[in-house]
């Protein structure tokens, strides 16, 4: 991943500011941030990727002793993490104040004991724990809840998230840092579906289980759901995967996956079932996802699970 070109480099190797700027012009190089720089073939549309350079190329650019946190340490941690988090790269020193902010870069002057540092692929990094909880701290508690999730599947004890939190102190945040530990649920399957939990919790509406297996009359698994109100005879389901394809094979066609779902979706209406479906778009305004379910919640009749 380190095939970044610094401008001192460039110019060390006999360019100057006006041959920089042409072959940004000419495409023949790519701007990552202000003085460092891809060749075309190197550059990365996808945005995680992306970040990771903008995280190399901070690093050579200077900020010794400075450790790689929040949304950073999150993509260096394999986490899956809101694309603002993405614009700039996020740094911690061991220290109380004195952060800096530029345009793509954030630096926090926070404590920072050695037990919350870990070396992912060699770099020094907020360890999962001390990650999660800085996030859940400076992000909304949806994203909050959903990153925790998204740890709790690599494999994070919740006891290791409340060690940290309690050793943070009083920081900023620390109260939604605090709520959105009392909100995970490592059987949320995807980023979308922790959002929606948090944001159906948030409107007061029941509690769904997660994930559960609808067996027919003969106890026969016909699918396994993301969502389910079993006394109330409601199914819900997030459609980021297939919307975005993520859990097609490359060999599979999304008219056939579409049409495997639409079969499904009426085996599960024959047992009974309401079944509300979304998207992200939902989540973003969910004013008639909202309603869409509690009108499921009146029509339906409790289904055994």
């Amino acid at each position: 991943m380190d095939d970044i070109r610094l401008a001192r480099e460039l110019v060390a190797g006999g360019l100057n500011a006006g041959d920089i700027r042409s072959a940004v012009g000419d495409g023949s190089l790519r701007r990552l941030r202000r003085g460092a720089y891809v060749g075309p073939d190197e550059w990365a549309d996808d945005l995680t990727q992306v970040h990771r350079r903008l995280i190399t190329a901070t690093l050579r650019q200077g900020h010794p002793g400075a450790v790689v946190s929040h949304g950073s340490a999150a993509v260096l941690h394999g986490l899956e993490v809101p694309q603002v988090a993405l614009d700039t790269v996020h740094l911690t020193r061991d220290r109380r104040g004195g952060g800096q902010r530029r345009k793509w870069l954030r630096v926090h002057g926070l404590p920072l004991p050695q037990e919350h540092v870990a070396a992912v692929d060699g770099v020094p990094t907020t360890a999962l724990p001390r990650t999660v909880v800085d996030l859940a701290c400076s992000l909304p508690l949806p994203d909050g809840v959903a990153i925790g999730d998204g740890a709790l599947r690599l494999g994070l004890h919740p006891a290791d998230l409340s060690a940290v939190l309690t050793g943070v102190g009083t920081r900023h945040g620390v109260g939604r840092a605090r709520r959105a530990l009392e909100l995970l649920d490592g059987r949320s399957e995807s980023y979308g579906e922790s959002i929606s939990r948090v944001l159906m919790l948030e409107r007061g509406l029941p509690a769904p289980e997660p994930q559960l297996r609808v067996r027919d009359a003969r106890g026969v698994v016909v699918a396994r759901v993301d969502f389910a109100w079993p006394s109330l005879g409601v199914i819900g389901e997030f459609d980021g995967r297939i919307k975005y394809g993520l859990d097609l094979a490359p060999d599979q066609d999304p008219a056939q996956a579409l049409w495997r779902e639409k079969l499904r979706e009426d085996r599960l209406r024959d047992l009974g079932w309401q079944v509300v479906r979304w998207v992200w778009a939902d989540l973003e305004n969910p004013r008639d996802w909202f309603a869409r379910l509690e009108r499921a919640f009146g029509r339906g009749r409790p289904v055994p699970a």
